[in-house]
């Protein structure tokens, strides 16, 4: 049976972020994809320019909507804007218990552009227990644990630490914004501590590559994969579509990666 994946998270007109990310990867891992806005943004492979968040009521509306009728296997959730979007979210799943359900806080897009209102991070502490994993990278472990932004893999085990203490029941700390030729990010669960290393890409395409990520793990999870093997293999998926990224030529800032790296001819740039 294929896997019916709901998206909840903003929309990005470039297409390489937020829930057009979160659909690509969805189709591209062989789910069924659907997606409830939390928010419309202006944006471009440069940066953000604009953010228009509908009231939380119409969130709810389309959360109704679709768990009324259709079977949902996963939850995959992005940009909330606001508090009030974060406690819609979090009443919608309370209501539906059981779902693998993968945390992406989006409080700062590559641009390096704020995505969420102060109370959001307050807000979010309603929403940690309801997910099966949260996936911050190290500015918003930080934001979100109130600890200093993690420069080591010391300090990586203490910001999940943290985030555990505020009621996360497992945490993967993405290492993207450390240096060094090695990618660490680190997961904390209640079967301890793993990390997972790979070469660093060199490379500007890197738009929605923690959107991609955790929609990735979504997938694997409502395929039954166990937490730590979900997360490996959305690493792998990721880091090749990372490395296919330069066939595509998407725009003059930090572009895409390529979702459909396993499924479009390579090199076949014809029209058709």
């Amino acid at each position: 049976m294929i896997p019916n994946l709901l998206s909840i998270a903003g929309s990005d007109p470039s297409g390489g972020a937020g829930i057009q990310a979160d659909l690509k990867t969805f189709s591209a891992l062989g789910c069924y994809g659907m997606a409830a806005l939390t928010a419309l943004t202006a944006q471009n492979t440069r940066g953000v320019v604009a953010v228009h968040v509908p009231p939380p009521e119409f969130l709810a509306a389309q959360l109704d909507a679709i768990f009324a009728d259709v079977r949902v296997d996963a939850v995959k959730i992005g940009m909330l804007a606001t508090g009030a979007m974060v406690r819609v979210v979090a009443r919608c799943l309370a209501d539906h218990p059981g779902l693998p359900v993968v945390l992406d806080p989006v409080l700062v897009a590559t641009s390096g552009d704020s995505l969420g209102a102060p109370d959001v991070v307050d807000a979010l502490a309603e929403l940690l227990p309801l997910a099966t994993v949260l996936t911050p990278n190290l500015p918003e472990a930080a934001r979100l644990g109130d600890v200093p932004v993690p420069e080591d893999e010391d300090a990586m085990r203490s910001a999940a630490a943290a985030l555990q203490a505020r009621g996360a029941r497992a945490v993967l700390v993405k290492g993207g914004h450390l240096s060094g030729g090695e990618a660490v990010d680190l997961l904390s669960d209640r079967d301890g501590i793993q990390f997972f290393t790979g070469a660093r890409i060199a490379t500007r395409n890197t738009h929605g590559t923690g959107c991609t990520l955790s929609s990735a793990i979504a997938c694997y999870l409502a395929k039954g994969l166990a937490l730590a093997d979900a997360v490996g293999a959305a690493k792998s998926y990721l880091s090749a579509a990372i490395l296919d990224s330069a066939s595509l030529d998407v725009g003059h800032g930090h572009g895409p990666v390529h979702h459909f790296h396993a499924l479009w001819p390579a090199g076949d740039s014809e029209v058709r």
